[in-house]
């Protein structure tokens, strides 16, 4: 059951807690002096941008309930841990992203200022600080589901790993995770229909990264939990309108999302099956222009710039689709050729130069092209 927290309390633990008082956020300490990205290699650029933002407070977009003035908080003293990155969820799968790095490029030349950042972010004042405000009634739906998923997986990359400072930083997270799994599972049972739309509030999406978590964790109970809801609400879907896909502001694709999460549930015969009766729009001629990346007009737009996200969540979708299906099934070359059409969008439109992409799609682009969603938890069963 998780803890509740009067308001008061709150505001006391964060005292005793220490939050991080005010400091100069327009330049993040661990990015004033990195070594220059290495030619050729993405994850360099894409760890920049993370460390750039993890400890930026501002600009920042906070959903905050409140009940009195007193709860009129900066971000820092709200969510002492994830307050960066313009808002928690991105702070959260910033933090995630920079872990990945460390574990997939043991030679980064970002390798010291991420340990430094992590180490910065990941104390047990601050866990205690996101305890105490994730506990509080008025929390119970705070990012849900998209970025207590993302939390999900920020742990499970911590348990994969066998370096004592990672794993270290695995159980100060533990208290968080322990409650966020307590209210997934009072939520799932109320959850009467899926949540079909392209943005955050998507159930399919969660989903995924929900079960790769419970596998890694080895947390049986959630994972049928999950599986049982993906199995409930998608196993008799047909059809979906992909033709309808994206809308202006989608950077997940309802659709493929679908799909995405119903190879992690479905045997891969089984699973074949299914998709040729949800999308019998995937050619088997092997041509890739059946689905055509979604367009940005204007990157400087928070809200228009979601569609540079949607290619790069779309080209992993897609990836593991394909590695899902029979070897010879005759639908992989079409989709790995719409994958390589979307990676290549979505990679190109990773860039410093607007904060509304630049504080997310860098996590967004290292979950593709590491890999991460294929193989490990997430592989077919």
């Amino acid at each position: 059951m998780v803890r509740r927290i009067s308001a008061l309390c709150y505001a006391a633990l964060l005292m005793a807690c220490g939050a991080p008082t005010e400091q100069d956020m327009s330049e993040p300490a661990e990015t004033r002096s990195l070594p220059a990205p290495r030619d050729g290699v993405a994850e360099d650029r894409f760890a920049l941008l993370a460390l750039d933002c993890v400890h930026r407070e501002y600009p920042n977009k906070i959903s905050h309930m409140m009940e009195s003035d007193a709860d009129a908080r900066p971000p820092r003293a709200l969510t002492p841990a994830f307050y960066g990155c313009f808002d928690w969820h991105s702070a959260v799968h910033g933090h995630w992203l920079l872990v990945r790095i460390l574990k997939t490029d043991p030679d980064s030349p970002m390798r010291e200022a991420i340990q430094s950042a992590l180490g910065q972010s990941f104390t047990e004042a601050n866990i205690d600080g996101e305890l105490a405000y994730y506990s509080q009634d008025q929390n119970a739906g705070f990012e849900r589901p998209y970025g207590i998923a993302w939390f999900l997986q920020l742990v499970a990359e911590l348990e994969e790993s066998e370096d004592p400072q990672l794993q270290g930083w695995r159980e100060t997270l533990r208290p968080l995770e322990d409650a966020i799994v307590g209210r997934i599972g009072e939520w799932l049972p109320n959850l009467a229909y899926p949540i079909r739309i392209g943005t955050h509030n998507q159930t399919a999406f969660a989903f995924g990264l929900m079960l790769d978590y419970a596998r890694t964790v080895g947390n049986a109970d959630l994972e049928a939990r999950v599986a049982g809801k993906a199995r409930a609400f998608h196993l008799q879907d047909r059809d979906c309108p992909l033709g309808y896909e994206p809308s202006g502001e989608d950077f997940l694709s309802p659709c493929l999302m679908e799909a995405d999460l119903m190879r992690r549930v479905l045997p891969s015969d089984e699973f074949a099956a299914w998709l040729s009766g949800f999308l019998p729009q995937i050619p088997e001629t092997g041509a890739g222009d059946w689905l055509a990346p979604g367009v940005v007009l204007d990157p400087s737009d928070g809200k228009l710039v979601h569609l540079d996200g949607v290619n790069l969540s779309r080209a992993w979708a897609m990836e593991g689709i394909a590695a899902a299906l029979p070897p010879a099934d005759p639908r992989i070359p079409a989709l790995r050729a719409a994958t390589d059409i979307h990676r290549e969008s979505g990679i190109a439109a990773v860039s410093a130069e607007h904060y509304e992409g630049s504080h997310w799609l860098a996590s967004f682009a290292t979950y593709l092209t590491t890999g991460r969603g294929i193989g490990g938890a997430g592989a077919p069963r």
